[in-house]
């Protein structure tokens, strides 16, 4: 059951991101990431409003670790950043790894203080 759980919230936040970073990637003419950097960030927040909340194991299972842990993507950050850098984009790619980090850390520590 704790893998159908994680299964069913995993490819709900997939999907979701995709379509979300696509409607992004289509609206922007940057080199900018700004796609996974807004799916990243949501989902720090939603993560710690969530985890505020002392949710139930399965309810846990299926919304952080599935859906949420689909939904953001550090994989795709790291491959956004190697694009970067082999493109000679040395300043975007250093905001973005800045404003990833400060934006992601910020994000969940406001959703667990709006949660409280």
């Amino acid at each position: 059951m704790n893998i159908l759980l994680v299964a069913l919230g995993g490819s709900l936040g997939a999907v979701l991101r995709f379509m979300i970073s696509n409607v992004i990637l289509a609206r922007s003419r940057s080199h900018f990431p700004y796609g996974t950097l807004i799916v990243n960030f949501l989902g720090s927040f939603l993560l710690g409003i969530l985890l505020s909340y002392g949710v139930q194991e399965k309810e846990r299972l299926l919304l952080a670790v599935g859906f949420m842990g689909a939904f953001t993507t550090f994989s795709t950050f790291q491959v956004e950043c190697v694009r970067l850098y082999r493109e000679k984009q040395y300043r975007v790619v250093s905001w973005y790894i800045l404003s990833s980090y400060i934006l992601g850390i910020g994000a969940t520590y406001f959703g667990f203080y709006v949660a409280h």
